[in-house]
């Protein structure tokens, strides 16, 4: 049986939705009568289809999760979280421009976790590049986050 790891680590444009918030739609974003989100133009917002249950499983394997975007809509990026009701899963979120490393380090610094025990998905190689030099196990996600990856990503997670 493989080795689980002890906090789970996602960016978010392209990896658990399917655009950057920064450039691609228009906060502010709001949830309509019918509960889908739509940004300020009207647009309708997804996630990738298996995002919910992708947080939800790993929640429930009591493995924590944080954020780690460089996003430069930090206010937009969260506000998605929440009107996703996602942003209770997320033990801690660095969200804000800037080098992935320096994302990883504060969230090794405030959880006490190991590099070695974490394991992150993202759909930028240079992110994969930089952060798994920390040690940290990484994961590219080529056309957004689904279930088949995780459960690949945690059968692989080193042992």
């Amino acid at each position: 049986m493989s080795r689980k790891p002890e906090l789970v680590v996602f960016d978010l444009d392209y990896t658990l939705w399917p655009f950057w918030v920064d450039t691609h739609v228009d906060p502010p974003f709001r949830k309509t009568s019918d509960g889908t989100v739509v940004d300020q133009t009207g647009r309708l917002i997804r996630l990738y289809k298996d995002v919910p249950q992708v947080l939800a499983e790993i929640h429930k394997q009591g493995i924590l999760i944080a954020a780690a975007s460089r996003t430069g809509e930090v206010k937009g990026a969260n506000q998605l979280l929440q009107l996703f009701s996602l942003d209770h899963y997320f033990s801690q979120k660095e969200i804000y421009p800037g080098c992935k490393v320096n994302h990883f380090q504060r969230i090794q610094q405030r959880s006490g976790i190991p590099f070695q025990k974490m394991l992150f998905f993202d759909d930028e190689r240079r992110n994969i590049t930089d952060v798994s030099r920390l040690g940290v196990t990484c994961v590219l996600v080529q056309d957004g986050m689904s279930l088949k990856i995780l459960k690949e990503a945690l059968e692989m997670f080193p042992q």
